[in-house]
């Protein structure tokens, strides 16, 4: 019985995905389908500069082409004050921000999943210290946080996206929490304990992977775009990557000691690099919600 149960569990979680898909506005479709776009050339580009499969070495200088601009002498993005090849250090770039990313992401989904459970499911005292914590977090502003905390510790990026991290779970706990709420309130944990289904599997397999998984997603997207602000205004204001290790935020930072004098792509492609990732994050992230999770529907 406890078999049927979940294999239908599955069938209609399938079916709910695919229908939204479905009957999702064109818009929604377009920001999800943009955001994918940015997410899996983020990944690519990664994949790149992990493997060294760059178009140039990111740190050779050539002094007798400096400041560049695109397409010139063969180089598609330019060079920056320095004669490096802007295109190379831009892929090399994402290194700064991705695994950290990944870490914050991690932490904040799996301790906020597990605070939401624990709120929604369990209720009383759980539920009060999970609200008291969220609103304790969320009175702290994220970045004065951060620099407080790298003025205190001197830190690395990824101790740093490991706080991000921590004061994010809150934020998902809530959400979960509410999403367990709903669930309870159309008798769906009732009906699984009258059919002997386990605890646990309750728990992990019908309330968090059939149930709250597109959540989940969400705000993983949602986290990405954030951990790429938060690195890149670091590196930009000096506490995070230092060169000659490119991060999308020194690179502006250094560009931006030329815009005087008309040399505006030094700074100005990262700056739209920035843009372009964290718009197509938000965009996902965005599109997902409306068609899985009920935001603007039709």
């Amino acid at each position: 019985m406890t078999t049927r149960y979940s294999q239908a569990q599955e069938r209609v979680s399938e079916y709910s995905q695919l229908s939204a898909w479905s009957t999702a506005r064109r818009a929604d479709r377009w920001r999800v389908l943009y955001g994918a776009a940015v997410a899996v050339l983020v990944l690519v580009s990664y994949a790149l500069g992990a493997l060294h499969w760059l178009p140039r070495d990111p740190e050779a200088m050539d002094l007798q082409a400096m400041l560049l601009g695109p397409i010139e002498q063969g180089y598609l993005l330019g060079t920056d004050f320095m004669g490096r090849d802007i295109l190379t250090r831009l892929i090399l770039g994402i290194q700064a921000y991705f695994l950290p990313g990944l870490l914050s992401i991690a932490i904040a989904l799996t301790l906020g999943a597990l605070l939401g459970v624990l709120a929604g499911y369990r209720g009383g005292r759980a539920e009060m210290g999970v609200t008291y914590l969220s609103n304790l977090v969320d009175s702290m502003p994220r970045l004065v946080l951060m620099l407080l905390v790298i003025a205190a510790f001197k830190p690395g990026i990824y101790t740093i996206m490991a706080v991000v991290g921590l004061t994010t779970a809150p934020t998902v706990a809530t959400l979960v929490k509410g999403k367990v709420l709903m669930l309870k309130a159309r008798n769906f944990i009732e009906s699984a304990v009258a059919l002997g289904v386990p605890p646990r599997a309750i728990v992990f397999r019908h309330i968090l992977w059939y149930n709250c998984r597109t959540l989940l997603l969400i705000q993983a997207t949602l986290g990405m775009a954030e951990a790429v602000l938060i690195e890149t205004s670091l590196s930009y204001l000096g506490f995070g990557v230092q060169e000659p290790t490119p991060s999308w935020g020194n690179m502006v930072q250094a560009g931006a000691n030329y815009l005087l004098q008309g040399n505006l792509w030094v700074s100005s492609a990262p700056a739209l690099a920035i843009l372009a990732t964290v718009l197509g994050f938000h965009l996902l992230g965005d599109g997902l919600n409306n068609m899985f999770e009920g935001g603007q529907r039709r």
